[in-house]
């Protein structure tokens, strides 16, 4: 790994407009000699011989300006290749098959009465840069540690699928039940890389399109920190990212690449299949995505590697002296060369060389055929090979791969370079024979013409599979392969929860602070302490853990270069190369990757890391939700803390900070428990459950979701006789009723509870109403427990029916039930048709705004003299008081008067 100044340069290079020239003689002896060579062999000369000075500088490491783009023409020059180490014929010969088993497995899985999908072009157009990968260098886990991590591009999973079926590692039978993972139980395949679906193949979800690269780039930074921190060695470890071209239009594919060159990844390979197609058309028809991308990455940093034309076009381009050629291949558009790929080698000849007597020397003795095979460099295994050497020697910087392929080559006419490949599925007996005779495999016609094309397997005996075997055992175990050779985490005891158990005494705190302390302790135990991984987007002092600063310190591989601003502050900012915070800039997406890769780590790598995620709660679920998907796909564990919540509590900052929704977003989740504490010792009660679900003995594949708010409020002691059971399945009272003649029943959450609690003193002292009090921890885990036992009690009627938590807790009582938080009505609404009696609810529905505390609750109605009058209005509906008793309340307090509320309590941080 290069060293620090040589991998983060403050200054990449620039033009010397203000640096004074010391020796002008020297400088013009330079100038002249580049005029001469102008003069005398021409601007192309010239060129050429700037473009080898350039080279050079950079070898010497002397700063020079970067080109935002190459020719279109490889990189690695023929003469730098390196020997290629395979046996081309076999890997050629297993290739076939893969190819043949791949494109039949989606057509059979096209058949009448089936009919579920599936996608043919992707993979023919990257077979080849998978099945080198494969040969040559992806590592496996069976040395015992985490091998190679490879994100597979979603599309290409039948060809993932195919190549493990002649390993033996998947059956005919799976093959077939592909899409079908219910009704072909248990040898269903999922469409595509879904961990949570295939817990022993798959690694990473990828086909949401730019989650791929994002989560690679944190992928391997996780892999960096986690050996900087003493956790795993990942020095052997390397990411693969395959990618399409048309996937790098997503904000997410492009959007973190310049942290993986500011910490010098050169663990990081992204492969970018430029088929130069999207799913529908030319990625750009009009340009080109190549030069395009690699301008991009190298403005980013990166190591840039094209690979465009494969070992047939090296004696046209020996012949190319005065760059003629070089200039047709720069200035011809992508949409011109999708064209070239669907024509006849005579369509070449005329409009691609045809115009030109220089063009048409070249090309002069070959015949259309040659013509029509000048390939693309995506498809050649030793040019593939030099470039993936060359990506794993470089260091310093990450690299890409462009490489130039053709969609759905080898498919045939009506597939290759076609608009439409990507949506057809189906091959017909014509294309399966051209197909078949294109890759040279003995299959009868019979066999095609009757009934579903037959999958290819040369038998387990043959030189082709031993090699595969071979190859796989040489680079230590087959790939794709998901492990968890993880052990339960040693627990904390009860003592680490203490002080959250006694409450904040006279102290206000908000939950966020009672959350942080609850962290802070748990980060102080000897056995897993190190384990936690604090993650936060450039908020770290808003959420009160600037007090981690000093001990736990910030990450940054590069250590901290600078006196801080802050250094004679006790809590300054500090970074260290083995610092244990995550502080990743504003970027929610590269927070939650962040998330993902330290959430995974105990499969992985084998080492359990504890993730702590806390950002403004508005910008989670709602900003990221697609990665919380993913993280729950990809078994990930961890917490993650939606700080700043509620659509009220967070004042002045208006309406895109005030989320009143993400706790109904988090339902929509399966591995997601979320929870809405109103106090520490419920936190504390959460956070010690979590730790045993998610790092104990049985552990699960789930994640917490807590939301805290920045309200300063005081936090009772743990009750005696708390209810934890009702803590974590949701729902327990907090405060019964004192005195009051009828009868009710308060849910809260949050924030609320306070409110809530104030409510019951008016209710008593002014309405002569008893109200208990409870705080509803979780409406999401009540409801997901009543939806469970209703599909039961649905599917076993002959057995005695269930009952829900959430019915069991509240049955037997008199009297209304009145639901209240600073969420939208639909969070507490959940639970309505499980809730004995009357039930309503209040909410904030709509858009937040800015303004005091105590004027956006009685805007919203949720405010405690809001809670009295809805309580109210609920006996009133039962007649159990007078109607006019509510005109009464809203007079009294007056509630259609925004202005008239208590501001509220101030503070908290935002």
């Amino acid at each position: 790994m290069a060293s620090g100044s040589d991998r983060n340069p403050i200054i990449i290079g620039g033009l010397p407009s203000q640096v004074p020239d010391f020796d002008p003689e020297e400088t013009q002896e330079w100038l002249d000699s580049l005029d001469a060579a102008v003069d005398e062999r021409g601007r192309e000369r010239a060129r050429y011989l700037m473009l080898r000075l350039i080279e050079r500088a950079r070898e010497k490491r002397v700063a020079v300006p970067e080109m935002r783009s190459t020719d279109y023409v490889n990189t690695i020059a023929t003469k730098d290749e390196p020997f290629f180490p395979g046996n081309e014929e076999i890997e050629r010969k297993v290739l076939n098959a893969t190819r043949w088993n791949a494109a039949v497995m989606v057509s059979r899985a096209q058949r009448p009465g089936i009919g579920v999908g599936g996608h043919i072009a992707t993979f023919a157009s990257s077979a080849s840069l998978y099945d080198v990968g494969f040969n040559h260098f992806f590592r496996g886990k069976d040395e015992g540690d985490g091998g190679d991590q490879i994100f597979f591009q979603g599309h290409a999973s039948p060809g993932v699928y195919a190549r493990a079926f002649l390993l033996d590692r998947l059956s005919e039978a799976q093959l077939d039940a592909f899409r079908q993972e219910k009704s072909k139980a248990p040898h269903g395949l999922s469409s595509y890389p879904h961990p949570r679906l295939m817990p022993d193949f798959w690694e990473f979800p990828t086909v949401s399109m730019g989650l791929g690269p994002l989560g690679a780039i944190y992928q391997a930074r996780m892999n960096r920190y986690m050996e900087a921190r003493g956790i795993a060695d990942t020095s052997k470890s390397h990411v693969w990212a395959y990618l399409g071209d048309g996937e790098m239009d997503e904000p997410e594919s492009l959007g973190q690449l310049s942290i993986a060159a500011r910490e010098g990844l050169d663990n990081l390979t992204f492969v970018v299949n430029c088929n130069l197609q999207r799913l529908d058309g030319p990625v750009r028809g009009n340009g080109k995505i190549m030069q395009e991308l690699e301008s991009q990455f190298r403005g980013a940093g990166w190591n840039v590697i094209k690979l465009v034309w494969d070992r047939s076009w090296d004696p046209l381009l020996a012949q190319d002296r005065d760059g003629i050629l070089v200039n047709r291949l720069n200035s011809t558009p992508d949409g011109q060369f999708q064209t070239y790929a669907t024509e006849t080698g005579a369509y070449i000849r005329e409009h691609f060389f045809g115009d030109d007597q220089r063009l048409r020397a070249m090309v002069e003795n070959m015949t259309d055929d040659q013509i029509l095979h000048l390939g693309r460099g995506g498809h050649d295994h030793k040019k593939i090979y030099a470039a993936y050497a060359a990506a794993k020697a470089h260091k310093g910087q990450p690299t890409v791969i462009l490489a130039q392929t053709v969609k759905g080559w080898t498919l045939g006419p009506n597939f290759e370079g076609r608009n439409a490949t990507h949506q057809m599925k189906k091959l017909t007996v014509e294309d399966l024979k051209g197909f078949r005779d294109r890759l040279h495999l003995p299959i009868p016609d019979k066999a095609l013409e009757d009934g579903a094309p037959p999958y290819y397997h040369p038998g387990p005996d043959s030189e082709e599979i031993q090699y595969m075997h071979d190859r796989r055992k040489g680079l230590g175990g087959y790939v794709p392969t998901r492990v968890v050779r993880a052990e339960p985490l040693p627990l904390p005891d009860d003592k680490a929860y203490a002080g959250a158990m006694k409450g904040s005494g006279q102290q206000k705190i908000a939950t966020t602070m009672a959350f942080v302390r609850v962290l802070k302790d748990l980060m102080r135990d000897k056995e897993i302490g190190k384990r936690f991984v604090p993650i936060a987007p450039d908020e770290y002092r808003t959420f009160g853990m600037d007090a981690f600063f000093p001990s736990a310190k910030i990450y940054n591989p590069l250590g901290q270069q600078y006196e801080s601003v802050d250094r004679e502050l006790l809590l300054a900012y500090k970074e260290s190369p083995t610092g244990q915070m995550l502080h990743d800039g504003i970027t929610e997406a590269g927070c939650t990757a962040s998330l993902i890769a330290a959430g995974s780590a105990y499969a992985t790598h084998g080492e359990p890391l504890i993730p702590v995620y806390v950002f403004y709660s508005m910008f989670g679920f709602q900003r990221t939700g697609d990665q919380f998907w993913q993280m729950a796909d990809q078994l990930a564990r961890g917490f993650v803390l939606g700080a700043t919540a509620g659509r009220t509590t967070l004042t002045g900052e208006g309406l895109q900070h005030a989320d009143g929704h993400s706790q109904l977003l988090a339902s929509t989740n399966p591995a997601c428990v979320a929870y809405d504490p109103a106090y520490g010792y419920e936190i504390a009660h959460i956070v010690k459950d979590g730790l045993r679900r998610m790092y104990g003995e049985n552990s699960e594949d789930i994640f917490y979701y807590l939301t805290v708010y920045n309200e300063p409020i005081q936090h009772p002691a743990e009750p005696a006789d708390v209810d934890v059971e009702g803590i974590l399945k949701g729902l327990h009272r907090v405060k019964a009723a004192e005195k009051g003649q009828h009868a009710a029943r308060i849910l809260a959450s949050g924030v609320a509870v306070p409110w809530a609690i104030e409510a019951q003193q008016i209710l008593a002292d002014e309405w002569d109403v008893r109200a208990d009090v409870w705080s509803a921890t979780s409406w999401n885990e009540l409801r997901r427990d009543a939806v469970e036992i209703e599909e039961h009690n649905l599917l076993h009627p002959e057995e005695e029916q269930r009952v829900p938590y959430v019915t069991q807790k509240l049955q037997g009582a008199d009297g209304p039930t009145l639901a209240v938080s600073d969420w939208m009505r639909a969070v507490p609404d959940q639970i309505a048709r499980w809730v004995p009696g009357t039930y309503q609810s209040l909410g904030a529905d709509g858009f937040g705004f800015a303004d005091t505390r105590g004027a956006a609750r009685r805007f919203f109605h949720i405010d405690a003299q809001s809670i009295v009058l809805g309580v109210l209005t609920e006996l009133a509906k039962e007649g159990k008081v007078d109607r006019s008793l509510l005109k009464q309340a809203i007079d009294r307090y007056q509630l259609l008067d925004v202005s008239a509320a208590d501001a509220g309590e101030a503070g908290g941080d935002a």
